[in-house]
């Protein structure tokens, strides 16, 4: 994330999803959002990304938006994967936005012996919805502006052997480590994991979405992605 003009992104109405920045148009539903909710006045400043890196920001207008800075493009974080088992309730969700704001790439419902959620179907394609919905609303939040991806459901015999699983027996460093899975509230079923490393996410018990949140912290901590980077910043 680049800190150029870092403020006035942070200190903007909103930010909102186009199809492209250098001809900033929202769709009606955002729209109406700026206008009636969040009562947006003329002369007020808003970011609008592409999902894919590049923004721009723009000044609210009677009947329009006006673009006031180029189109930038934001280097792209690290990559990074959270395999997180759905949970009961909106805890889910709670932990999907969380994982957003902290800066995960890539998040993927996992699908373990003890997932309590009923999962298939048309419910688990409302679920799979959801988490891509407020996943899309906390990257506006945050001012992220490459899309979070909300993969298709894996099963853990799926999962790339390589990827660890947390484990309160596991590893305590998470230096370089790029993906790891978050298990439900029942915990991973005994020998689930087979070979995977395991990684530990501190000397407590937590309970599954805090387990999620302190995941995607060390993530993005261990993988490089904490901080700003100006050098690779450019525009068009």
């Amino acid at each position: 994330m680049s800190l150029l003009e870092w403020p006035r992104r942070v200190a903007a109405v909103a930010q909102f999803r186009v199809d492209d920045p250098n001809q900033p148009t929202l769709n009606a539903t955002d729209e109406h959002h700026l206008r009636t909710v969040l009562r947006a006045r003329s002369g007020e400043e808003l970011v609008v990304t592409d999902g894919a890196g590049a923004w721009s920001l723009c000044e609210v207008g009677d009947h329009a938006l006006h673009r006031v800075t180029p189109v930038h493009i934001d280097p792209p974080s690290p990559s990074t994967t959270l395999y997180l088992s759905p949970l009961k309730g909106d805890r889910s969700e709670w932990t999907v936005v969380k994982a957003t704001e902290l800066g995960v790439h890539r998040i993927v419902p996992l699908m373990s012996a003890r997932v309590v959620v009923k999962f298939r179907g048309e419910v688990r394609d409302k679920i799979v919805a959801r988490w891509r919905r407020v996943a899309n609303e906390a990257n506006g939040q945050s001012r992220r502006t490459y899309d979070v991806i909300i993969d298709e459901p894996l099963h853990v015999r799926d999962v790339p052997v390589n990827v660890a699983f947390t484990h309160f027996d596991g590893a305590s460093d998470w230096n370089g480590v790029h993906s790891a899975c978050v298990g439900p509230e029942g915990g991973w079923e005994e020998g689930e994991w087979g070979e995977h490393p395991r990684l530990s996410l501190g000397p407590t018990v937590l309970r599954a979405e805090t387990a999620g949140v302190v995941a995607a912290s060390l993530l993005a901590f261990g993988a490089g992605g904490w901080g700003f980077t100006l050098s690779s910043e450019k525009s068009r």
